[in-house]
């Protein structure tokens, strides 16, 4: 009988396998995959599916709003996501329809 089990985890997790006290543990390991960031081209896609899920089709992020959100995120999805958030109530504030670069200029130090 084998034991399936799933090791999900941040980088961190690779960092704590490679090392030698775990090392017959890592060699046990049969499928490794990593989740990578988004690339600049999927943060649009991806920024209207997170808004689709949450009940709209509009677009509220404009495209410069949308370059701006993956420099400081680098397509990193945790990054991504709160950033955006911040940049909402930004927009919120403002009475704004859209995101706009603006927004993202005024939400970043509440990320980073």
């Amino acid at each position: 009988n084998r034991l399936c089990l799933l090791f999900i985890g941040q980088p961190e997790l690779q960092r704590r396998l490679a090392m030698v006290v775990h090392e017959a543990l890592a060699q046990r390991i049969v499928v490794r995959y990593h989740l990578r960031g988004l690339i600049r081209d999927e943060v649009p896609a991806y920024l209207q599916h997170r808004l689709r899920l949450a009940g709209t089709e509009l677009p509220l992020f404009d495209p410069p709003a949308q370059e701006a959100l993956f420099q400081p995120s680098g397509g990193k999805l945790r990054r991504l996501n709160l950033l955006a958030h911040h940049c909402l109530f930004a927009a919120a504030a403002d009475n704004a329809q859209a995101v706009t670069e603006q927004h993202v200029a005024t939400a970043r130090p509440e990320v980073t």
